[in-house]
C-alpha cells in the first residue's frame, strides 16, 4: 500500500516533512495504521497545488475564502531566537488570515493529558487581545491535569506561535483543532463525549481573543469536499476512518 493516496503530489509532501525534521517518513512511523500525521498530510496534501480548491472549515465562513496557500507541516515562530518553536500539521491562507490546523487522530483518547508550559511563555511579548489565552496559560499551570483527552497546553503554545507568525505577514490569526472520532479502533462513548465537552470547556475559556478557536470534526469537513474533491474525501475515509 503506498503512503499517499491519489492525487497527493508525493513529492512536495515528503519535501515538506523533510523541512519539518522529525523523521516521520523515513522512520517508518508515517506508514502506521495509526499515523495522525498520514492523515493530515494525505487530507491536507491533496490541496497544495489547487490551495483555491480547499474547504471552508466549519465555522469559519465568514473568512475571506478561497485559499490562496496551503502548506504542510509549517512552524509558526515565537518572537525570539533559539529554543524549540511550534509546528502545525497544516497552514492555511487565504488574503487576510493565517489559519494554522493541528490535526489529531487517536491521541485524545490514549494516555491522560498533563499540561507542561515553561516559564518562557510568561514573557510579555504576545500583544493585546491576548488575555483569554494568558489566562488558560494560567490555569494549565495551576491545574495541570484539568484536560483528560484535550491537549491544551499544546494548543496554547500553538496559538501564541500563531499570533507571532501572523502579525509578521500583517494577517488575522486563526487556530482549527481538526479532530478525529476513529471508527477504526473506536474509544469508548464515555471518551467521545468527554473530549468534545472539554473541547468546549476550552473554546469557551480563550473566545474572544486575538487567535480565533475553531473545533471541526474531520467527518465535517470531509462532508464540505465538492467537485474532484469529493473523490478524495472518499479516499481519506476509506483508508483513515475518521
Amino acid at each position: 500500500m503506498t503512503i499517499f493516496l491519489s492525487g497527493v503530489p508525493g513529492e512536495l509532501v515528503r519535501a515538506a516533512f523533510d523541512r519539518a525534521g522529525g523523521n516521520e517518513i523515513a522512520s517508518g512511523k508515517f506508514a502506521s495504521p495509526e499515523s495522525s500525521a498520514a492523515l493530515a498530510a494525505n487530507g491536507f496534501g491533496w490541496f497544495i497545488d489547487r490551495p483555491t480548491a480547499l474547504p471552508a472549515f466549519p465555522g469559519t465562513d465568514d473568512l475571506d475564502w478561497p485559499a490562496t496557500r496551503v502548506d504542510l507541516e509549517r512552524e509558526m515562530r515565537f518572537p525570539w531566537s533559539g529554543g524549540r518553536h511550534p509546528w502545525l500539521y497544516a497552514a492555511v491562507e487565504t488574503p487576510q488570515y493565517l489559519i494554522g490546523i493541528e490535526s489529531k487522530r487517536h491521541e485524545p483518547f490514549r494516555d491522560r493529558k498533563a499540561a507542561k508550559l515553561s516559564q518562557a511563555y510568561d514573557r510579555d511579548v504576545w500583544g493585546s487581545g491576548m488575555a483569554p489565552w494568558t489566562a488558560m496559560r494560567d490555569r494549565l499551570r495551576a491545574a495541570p491535569a484539568t484536560f483528560h483527552h484535550l491537549d491544551a497546553a499544546q494548543l496554547v503554545k500553538h496559538a501564541f506561535g500563531l499570533v507571532t507568525e501572523a502579525r509578521r505577514s500583517d494577517k488575522k490569526p486563526v487556530l482549527v483543532y481538526l479532530y478525529a472520532e476513529p471508527t477504526d479502533k473506536p474509544p469508548s462513548a464515555k471518551a467521545l463525549i468527554k473530549h468534545r465537552i472539554e473541547i468546549e470547556d476550552f473554546s469557551d475559556a480563550v473566545d474572544g481573543g486575538v487567535v480565533r478557536f475553531v473545533a471541526v470534526r474531520w467527518t465535517e469537513w470531509l462532508g464540505r469536499f465538492a467537485g474532484d474533491a469529493a473523490g478524495h474525501a472518499a479516499r481519506i475515509r476509506d483508508r483513515f476512518h475518521p
